[in-house]
């Protein structure tokens, strides 16, 4: 089908990387049907600030929506919320949806988004345990979250991490329990990991290193977490921070092809030329990283998402892809992250993590791939730049500090 034969795009999915798509297909003159099923009660919203500024109190719900939620109506966008799709029928083109009502498209996006991965361990059902993806989630815990309570989160990921400094704002007894030998050891480096976890440790925050926990006690309310080790680590509040799984539920049953995520095109459509998977369910090939696929939880993804299938509907001009983006509050630091680490074989620091202000530049070869930046933005945003139009410098430049980022960056080949 033409993009000038479509004429009802239905979005599964109502996140940041649905919401995002309905707003740009509106924004490149799209004028058919837009219909926006959410399982959420709310309208689209950032999940980023829930375990940061939402935990924490200094944000309401209100200025965690993407947009206010009139505006979806004044747009002609048909928002459903409190609604679960349940089937796709590819060969007619219909979405199903609880209550047995179908919904006729020419072209589908999913945008399911991932779900919490469950503790697997007797107990998790108990009152005080908690998973952590939405709003629902942080309003339940929120309450909880008062000075002198014993917080025991497991798994020291980004989501683990960030809610551990905003307990410890907040007053709470943290413990951090990890199975690998260091915090963030899917996501950075060991020198980046260790800064981490030493600001953790200042700011009073104990870690389990290494650790397996293997029941969660408790009788109706949890007590405590106990370890294969055989010690036990009370607890009033457990939060369960071990990553997630794509919601590909939909995109299975229908026969879409899965392989970590809905496997899509650089186009982000899947094997069925009329549907399309963005976001957090989707797995596609990375434009800087030589065909490297990936599945990426960000709010970069979702945008990126948005942008290439808008324009892929609506017949516009391709979106030119950016570099990868993430970013992570904890404390009074900012770490900012450009491009995927990940087969890295050299790190160059610029800075001193003593001051609480570096950057840590990851090369694999000649070739600059990533920067992990600790309140440092200029390397920041220089170091997406080199990423983005294929540039890179030596290592040697970057650790000299008597030049700014501006000047290396201008400077790159």
């Amino acid at each position: 089908m033409s993009t000038g034969e479509i004429k009802r795009v239905i979005i599964i999915g109502a996140g940041q990387a649905g919401g995002e798509t309905a707003q740009r297909l509106r924004q490149a003159g799209f004028t058919g049907d837009i219909t926006l099923i959410g399982e959420e009660p709310a309208a689209p919203y950032q999940r980023p600030p829930l375990s940061k500024a939402y935990l924490k109190g200094d944000l309401d719900m209100d200025r965690l929506l993407l947009r206010p939620t009139n505006l979806y109506s004044e747009e002609n966008i048909t928002l459903l919320t409190s609604l679960r799709a349940v089937w796709i029928d590819r060969a007619n083109r219909k979405v199903r949806v609880e209550g047995g009502r179908e919904l006729p498209y020419d072209a589908l996006v999913l945008a399911t988004g991932a779900r919490p991965r469950k503790l697997p361990l007797v107990g998790a059902d108990l009152d005080g345990v908690f998973l952590f993806r939405t709003a629902a989630d942080a309003d339940a815990l929120r309450p909880r979250m008062v000075s002198g309570a014993k917080l025991v989160v497991i798994g020291a990921g980004y989501i683990g991490l960030e809610a551990a400094a905003v307990a410890r704002q907040l007053g709470l007894d943290v413990t951090v329990i990890e199975m690998a030998v260091r915090p963030l050891a899917r996501v950075t480096s060991p020198e980046v990991a260790g800064f981490f976890l030493d600001e953790h440790t200042r700011q009073g925050v104990r870690f389990v290193l290494g650790g397996q926990p293997a029941i969660i006690k408790g009788r109706e309310r949890v007590t405590g977490v106990a370890l294969t080790d055989g010690s036990e680590i009370p607890a009033d509040i457990v939060l369960a921070g071990i990553g997630v799984t794509p919601e590909v539920t939909l995109a299975q049953q229908c026969g879409l092809a899965v392989e970590n995520g809905i496997v899509t095109n650089r186009q982000c459509l899947t094997s069925d030329p009329a549907i399309y998977a963005i976001g957090d369910c989707a797995s596609r090939p990375m434009a800087h990283f030589e065909q490297r696929v990936a599945r990426l939880e960000s709010v970069h993804n979702a945008v990126e998402g948005a942008k290439i299938v808008a324009a892929a509907i609506t017949g516009g001009k391709p979106h030119t892809e950016e570099a990868p983006w993430f970013w992570s509050d904890q404390y009074d630091l900012k770490l900012q992250i450009a491009g995927l680490f990940q087969g890295y074989d050299r790190v160059v620091l610029r800075g001193v993590m003593a001051d609480r202000a570096f950057a840590a530049f990851y090369y694999k070869g000649p070739k600059l791939i990533a920067v992990d930046a600790v309140n440092r933005p200029a390397e920041y945003l220089g170091a997406k730049m080199l990423i983005q139009t294929g540039r890179t410098v030596a290592p040697s430049e970057l650790e000299d500090e008597s030049r700014p980022m501006k000047e290396i960056v201008a400077a790159a080949r």
